[in-house]
């Protein structure tokens, strides 16, 4: 009984944290090295939503 208890503990908690992916935000990891190769891969099939995240990359204070 425990471990069917716990197969359903996992699995719902993974469903909860793949469902709380959203758009990146816009901050100093997303802007630079990996984060914004993965924030520009979000972007892929818009490139006005693309384009508006680097110019908000590029207004950061650096």
């Amino acid at each position: 009984m425990n471990f069917k208890y716990y197969i359903i503990c996992i699995l719902g908690l993974s469903t909860a944290l793949i469902g709380c992916s959203g758009p990146p935000e816009v901050s100093s990891e997303n802007c630079a090295g990996r984060g914004m190769e993965r924030a520009l891969d979000y972007y892929k099939n818009n490139e006005a939503q693309r384009q508006a995240f680097i110019d908000k990359c590029n207004a950061l204070p650096k």
